[in-house]
C-alpha cells in the first residue's frame, strides 16, 4: 500500500473535470490534487483560486514531481492521446468514457497502458449509483436467481447542445454507452446479439447533425437473458432512471431519485416530487464513489473496478448499435 496520499492532477476542467476536481479536494479520502491543466486561462483561474498549480499543456503538468496520477476530463477526441502520454510517463490514468470513438484507437491504446505498466479505469459512474450497485449485488448473488429480463430507462430532461452532438458520436455512443455498460454489468454475460431501432421525435435540428434522439435497443446474452434499453433526449418531467432485473425467483428493481421524498394523498389524486433535474444531481455520489474505487484501487496497488477493455466492449456494443439501426437487423456480437 501506498502510505501517502495519491497525488493526481486533473486534466480538463470543464463540467465532468470541476466535478471531479471539487470531490478530490474535499469528498476523497487519501488523495490531493496537486496540479491541474486546461488550455484556457478562465478553467485554470478557477483551480488557481484554491491553491493548485495550473498549466496550459498536458505535458507541462506530466513534469509535476511525484505525480502519481492524473485524471482525464478533457474532449472525447482528446481523450485516447491524454490517456497514452500519461501513461507513457508513468502515471495511473481515470478517463472519462469514452477512451476513443475508433475501435483501433481505443486498442492502440490499451496496449500503450498495458506496456507501461500503469493501470487505467473508465469513468462509467453509474456503476457505482448506491441503487444500482444494490440491484447488482442481489442479483450476483443469486437473490433473483439466474436473470431472465433487464429493463433499463435512461431519459435526458432536454437535448444537448447541437455542436456537442456534433462531435460526440450519436446517440448510442454518447448516451446508450452507459447503459450498455449497466446491462453488462447487470447480465454478467458477454452480449451476443443487438437490435436497435431509432428515430428523430425531440428536435429536427438532431436529425440534420445525422443523430436520432429516440431509442430503444434489444440486447441478447450468451446466459439467455434479455435486456431492453430505452433511450429518450426530452422527458418533460426531468431526468428519468431506472433498472429493474427479473429473474428465476424474483425481480429487483431501482427507480428514480427525486427532490423530495414525500407523497401526498387527497380525495382528487396523489402528487409526488419530480425526478431530480439532472446527471449533476442525480449522480452525484456516483461521482464521488467511483473517483474514491479508483484511489483505493491505486493505493492498494489492485485491479480497478471498471478497466479500458469494459470500455472497449462499451463502444464495440455502440457501434453495433448503429449498424443495426441503418441495416433494420440484428448485429451479431
Amino acid at each position: 500500500m501506498k502510505p501517502e496520499p495519491l497525488r493526481l492532477g486533473v486534466i480538463g476542467l470543464g463540467r465532468i473535470g470541476q466535478i471531479h476536481f471539487s470531490n478530490l479536494r474535499g469528498a476523497i479520502g487519501n488523495a490531493q490534487v496537486v496540479a491541474a491543466a486546461d488550455p484556457f486561462s478562465e478553467a485554470r483561474d478557477l483551480a488557481a483560486n484554491d491553491g493548485i498549480t495550473t498549466h496550459a499543456t498536458v505535458e507541462a503538468l506530466l513534469e509535476t514531481p511525484q505525480l502519481d496520477g492524473v485524471v482525464v476530463c478533457s474532449p472525447t477526441d482528446e481523450h485516447a492521446n491524454h490517456v497514452a502520454m500519461a501513461a507513457q510517463a508513468g502515471k495511473h490514468v481515470f478517463c472519462e468514457k469514452p477512451l476513443d470513438l475508433s475501435v483501433e484507437r481505443v486498442q492502440e491504446t490499451l496496449t500503450t497502458v498495458q506496456a507501461a505498466g500503469v493501470q487505467l479505469m473508465l469513468g462509467f459512474n453509474r456503476r457505482f449509483d448506491p441503487h444500482f450497485a444494490k440491484v447488482q449485488s442481489v442479483v450476483r448473488n443469486g437473490g433473483i436467481g439466474d436473470p431472465h429480463m433487464i429493463r433499463i430507462t435512461s431519459r435526458d430532461p432536454s437535448p444537448p447542445p447541437i455542436d456537442y452532438i456534433e462531435r460526440s458520436g450519436g446517440l448510442f455512443l454518447d448516451m446508450t454507452i452507459h447503459d450498455f455498460d449497466m446491462a453488462r454489468y447487470l447480465a454478467a454475460s458477454p452480449v451476443t446479439e443487438i437490435y436497435a431501432r431509432g428515430s428523430n421525435l425531440v428536435d429536427p435540428a438532431i436529425g440534420e447533425a445525422g443523430d436520432i434522439d429516440s431509442a430503444v435497443c434489444v440486447l441478447s446474452f450468451a446466459n439467455g437473458a434479455t435486456a431492453v434499453i430505452d433511450n429518450s433526449r426530452k422527458a418533460s418531467y426531468g431526468y428519468d432512471q431506472r433498472v429493474e432485473v427479473f429473474g428465476a425467483l424474483g425481480m429487483i428493481a431501482a427507480g428514480n431519485e427525486r427532490e423530495t421524498q414525500h407523497q401526498w394523498l387527497t380525495a382528487t389524486g396523489e402528487q409526488r416530487a419530480l425526478p431530480k433535474h439532472f446527471f449533476l444531481e442525480r449522480y452525484e455520489a456516483a461521482y464521488r464513489l467511483e473517483m474514491q474505487a479508483f484511489v483505493d484501487a491505486i493505493r492498494n496497488e489492485e485491479p480497478v473496478p471498471v478497466t479500458g477493455a469494459d470500455g472497449l466492449q462499451a463502444l464495440l456494443l455502440g457501434l453495433a448499435a448503429q449498424e443495426s439501426m441503418q441495416t433494420n437487423r440484428p448485429v451479431t456480437l
